[in-house]
């Protein structure tokens, strides 16, 4: 059994056929087949289980499926390795909260790419669940989401502090005027929102459950229906202030335990930290401190 081999079954197993494997891997159906055939003769088991529409792994695919993409991914970290010679450069691809790339992140991406620019930066907006779990399978090297953050894999730094208000139509005079039926919908984020789990916790405490969602991809989508008085919204103040000075949205404080949420970068604890990461995070260290003053 070799790092080929593994390669091989890994994207079989992802793929779910021979012929489509060959063609991602850029070689003949005849060779993949053969080599799947040659790790099962190694391992005393079959992996696959043949089908019309292709193959399905077997128990014993499934257990072996974890480790053939540790594998891949180690390799692909001691490439990187070998290839970081302290110089930032390359690929660096970056999660981030809507909010967090809105407000915070324009400065420290424009620091960056003036100070470093042989680094390709890919940055990628998401939920925090979305955003943990694609640092989690090394498809990001970090991410910028809402804290707590417990996973034994994950180690995270605070990064920013964030103030959430509720927001609601102008006529709202306060969050205890909302019907409490179900006319009234929250506008959030899709599923995996921190910000979302916030105000229905927040909305619960006031007596007000059962609520019927609308969700939206984008702040703007969020604060426009927010605005025409289909519902009501929780998000950073900061965010939401150019709103409210319009006179587009009411803005509703918070009690600290409610308001107060801090954003953390997280990266993989067993993950190679290349360069570019480490010039990254230099650069938004003291934006932070700076966000902090203000």
């Amino acid at each position: 059994m070799d790092a080929g081999d593994l390669r091989i079954f890994e994207a079989v197993a992802r793929l779910g056929g021979m012929n489509r494997a060959a063609f991602e891997l850029n070689t003949v159906q005849s060779n993949v087949t053969a080599r799947i055939r040659h790790l099962e003769a190694q391992l005393g088991e079959v992996l696959f289980q043949r089908h019309s529409r292709g193959v399905a792994l077997t128990p014993a695919g499934q257990r072996l499926l974890p480790y053939a993409r540790r594998a891949g991914q180690l390799l692909a970290e001691a490439r990187r390795a070998v290839a970081d010679d302290g110089k930032p450069k390359g690929e660096l691809a970056i999660g981030s909260l809507e909010t967090t790339a809105a407000l915070r992140l324009p400065q420290v991406l424009s620091a960056f790419a003036d100070a470093y620019p042989e680094v390709d930066l890919v940055l990628r907006t998401g939920t925090t669940a979305e955003l943990v779990e694609q640092v989690l399978e090394h498809r990001l090297e970090g991410a910028f989401v809402c804290a707590p953050v417990d996973h034994p894999d994950l180690v995270e730094e605070k990064v920013f502090a964030e103030e959430l208000v509720m927001v609601t139509a102008r006529r709202v005079a306060r969050p205890e005027d909302l019907p409490r039926d179900s006319k009234l919908k929250i506008v959030v984020l899709r599923a995996g929102c921190s910000y979302r789990q916030r105000l229905e916790a927040a909305l619960a405490a006031r007596g007000i459950i059962g609520l019927r969602r609308l969700e939206f991809g984008t702040i703007d989508g969020i604060l426009g229906c927010v605005a025409a008085g289909l519902g009501v919204s929780l998000l950073p103040r900061s965010v939401v202030a150019g709103a409210a000075r319009e006179g587009r949205v009411a803005l509703h404080a918070l009690p600290a335990k409610e308001a107060e949420v801090a954003t953390v970068f997280i990266q993989r604890r067993d993950a190679f930290v290349s360069s570019a990461l480490t010039a990254f995070l230099g650069c938004a260290r003291p934006q932070a401190v700076q966000a902090a003053a203000e």
